[in-house]
């Protein structure tokens, strides 16, 4: 969710330009049989390790709305990015009251993993190797099972609360009980400082750290699945390029065209429920 600190697909360099899709594949197996076992394409065989990007286009299923979809948040009210602005939020106290009350009414408190996390939280369970780097931060892929050692959260949790002076952690549902108890913009109960949620926002660099361990699952698999992605904020989309360059497969998953389609052995435009399955199934008995 918190897409920041990062720049869009126009800063950054790659030799693939933007074009047609080098190979854009419909269902191998029609909808009502995407949960079951299907020829799998040449990039499903041999694959021990699988390194999957998820972006919030794996969510929508689960009732969250993505950011620049035809119904995205932003789509449909570009002034909401301010909210997620880490200046905005630090020296506007109307932009923080604003932003707790969008906290306290996201829908991925009521969500539930749909069939593409459960999918990935079976593979992750398997002899696959595998690493979910996601960029939500909705807890959906430990939610269905996905063991949390194997989720990378490019974009931190909203699960947490963080204050932006001395760095105190507390819980998220802490700081939303005392939003309903009255409170519009609590502050640190340890120094008084800002909280905010224990995200990155626009303006905030990626956790180097946490960075440092998608790039290492990006060039250690064989097959590098992007999922729900628009592919435009770095650095995030770059690991796609970091992990082709090394020799990984890489698969798109997404409706729209992506500026790293023409480094992807396959592009698939199936609605990510039925895809994810699928592929999942297919390595799954690759690997047997």
């Amino acid at each position: 969710m918190m897409l920041a600190g990062m720049v869009p697909k126009s800063g950054f360099a790659v030799e693939a330009p933007l074009a047609e899709d080098r190979s854009v594949s419909r269902a191998e197996t029609s909808p009502g049989d995407a949960g079951g076992a299907a020829p799998g394409p040449g990039w499903a065989r041999g694959v021990r390790a699988v390194a999957v990007l998820t972006g919030a286009g794996i969510s929508t299923d689960s009732g969250i709305p993505d950011f620049r979809g035809p119904q995205g948040v932003w789509t449909k009210n570009p002034g909401a990015q301010h909210l997620f602005t880490y200046q905005a939020y630090v020296g506007d106290p109307a932009v923080r009251r604003r932003s707790w009350q969008a906290r306290r009414d996201h829908p991925a408190w009521r969500a539930e993993p749909n069939a593409a996390h459960t999918a990935l939280a079976a593979l992750a369970r398997s002899a696959v190797d595998t690493s979910v780097i996601t960029q939500n931060i909705d807890g959906l892929h430990q939610k269905a099972g996905t063991p949390a050692e194997r989720v990378i959260e490019l974009h931190g949790t909203m699960f947490g609360v963080v204050c932006v002076s001395c760095g105190d952690r507390s819980a998220m549902a802490e700081a939303l009980a005392r939003i309903e108890a009255g409170e519009q913009d609590p502050a640190c109960g340890k120094c008084g400082g800002i909280l905010k949620s224990a995200t990155v926002m626009f303006g905030q660099p990626l956790d180097p750290v946490v960075f440092a361990r998608a790039e290492h699952a990006a060039t250690h698999c064989d097959l590098f699945l992007a999922a729900g992605s628009t592919l435009t904020v770095e650095p995030a989309a770059s690991l796609c390029a970091l992990a082709a360059g090394t020799g990984a497969v890489l698969v798109i998953v997404n409706r729209d065209p992506t500026p790293y389609d023409g480094l992807a052995a396959e592009v698939i435009r199936d609605p990510i429920g039925i895809a994810i399955p699928r592929i999942t199934a297919q390595l799954l008995e690759q690997a047997g």
